[in-house]
């Protein structure tokens, strides 16, 4: 069995084909794998560390503004997606033969998908957000099978039939640790404990107003917090600290550049703070925690706020968009959530239930199901 993946843009898109292709290799050692991204692409990075053969193609998304350097940027990317990406696509699939493509998303996916369907290869693509990006708008009445992460996706596609609900695969199984012991781990008090972050880089607006949500922790009893200010924002962060008047507290109070163990952090906390990215939301649930989502408001097509919407729907999660964000607001909604345990409960039974096991076996066999497990042999 050969199979190509294509994938880029983001780890919420390479990450969900890598965990795909693990299983696949698990479960069927003999299976080819190519990946197929851009070559400078976050892809080319992490599918090589992975071990998998890459190939890279030169291709862009378009632009959605209409300033003279996006249209010049778009004109190369039409040039791209209709002549050369297309050539270049066609070439590697017919080299390489495969029985099956399998897209994650990025505009990586409908350049690749786009070319199996019209040579006559079997098609599956995963959807990781709760609003669908453009690649899997235009794949849904072409693809063999159309897999989602979440029910709320369904309704945003024109065709539905080919859909299956299969949650985000994770490439590897969160170790799920009691609370008091994750917290032991991390060397902190077994107490109330709240975890913040905005992303790899940050997030400035959620960093500011995290500092005078500390300052409230502070004053009203022993509570840990552990938050991630990014690469960006230390100098932000330490400034705000200060502001605030938050004073050193060892004991109760963690803070880094980049969290490296944030599984151990999500288990021990009682509540997190963060931006709503696919994965994070899969982590969430995974994991059984409430959440207040700040969305990051320039995700494309705004899915980080439909991602949210899936958990504040199911009374899982808090949202606060950004251009709401604001320190009073979040000293606000967290203080509410602080003062009444039973809601907080209820919000982490409910992340709970929305949890989707085993997603890469699920996968596995929708794909195996279509190919045939003959295919694999």
């Amino acid at each position: 069995m050969k199979v190509i993946f294509a994938a880029g843009g983001t780890a919420g898109h390479i990450n969900p084909a890598l965990a795909i292709a693990d299983k696949m290799k698990q479960v069927f050692p003999e299976t080819e794998i190519l990946f197929i991204g851009t070559p400078n692409g976050m892809e080319s990075r992490l599918v090589t560390k992975a071990g998998y053969n890459f190939k890279g193609v030169e291709m862009s998304g378009f632009q959605r503004d209409f300033s003279p350097k996006s249209v010049l940027r778009n004109v190369k990317a039409a040039y791209c997606y209709l002549v050369s990406a297309k050539l270049a696509v066609r070439k590697i699939i017919k080299e390489f033969k495969p029985d099956l493509a399998v897209g994650t998303g990025g505009y990586v996916t409908g350049t690749v998908l786009r070319q199996a369907v019209a040579l006559g290869i079997k098609t599956v693509t995963h959807e990781s957000n709760s609003y669908p990006g453009a690649a899997t708008k235009l794949l849904s009445d072409k693809a063999d099978k159309v897999l989602l992460a979440t029910e709320d996706a369904k309704k945003y596609l024109k065709d539905e039939s080919r859909c299956v609900v299969t949650g985000n695969p994770l490439r590897t199984n969160i170790p799920i640790e009691e609370r008091s012991a994750a917290r032991k781990r991390l060397g902190i008090p077994d107490c109330f404990t709240v975890l913040s972050f905005g992303g790899s880089l940050g997030a400035n607006k959620i960093t500011s107003a995290v500092a005078e949500l500390i300052a409230w922790e502070q004053k009203t009893g022993e509570i840990n917090h552990i938050h991630a200010y990014g690469g960006k924002n230390k100098d932000l962060f330490l400034s705000a600290l200060k502001e605030a008047n938050v004073r050193e507290d060892k004991r109760h109070l963690i803070f880094k550049e980049y969290i490296d163990n944030m599984y151990t952090c999500m288990c021990a906390a009682d509540l997190i703070i963060s931006r709503a990215g696919a994965m994070t939301i899969t982590e969430l649930t995974e994991i059984g925690r409430p959440s207040v989502l700040v969305p990051y408001p320039a995700a494309a097509e705004n899915h980080q706020y439909y991602n949210a919407m899936t958990l504040v729907n199911e009374n899982a999660a808090v949202l606060i968009e950004d251009k709401n964000l604001t320190k009073a607001k979040l000293v606000d909604e967290v203080s509410k959530l602080y003062a009444d345990r039973g809601r907080l409960r209820l919000m982490e039974e409910n992340a709970g239930k929305m949890r989707k096991a085993n997603a890469a076996d699920i996968i596995l066999k929708e794909i195996v199901e279509l190919c045939g497990e003959d295919s694999f042999k």
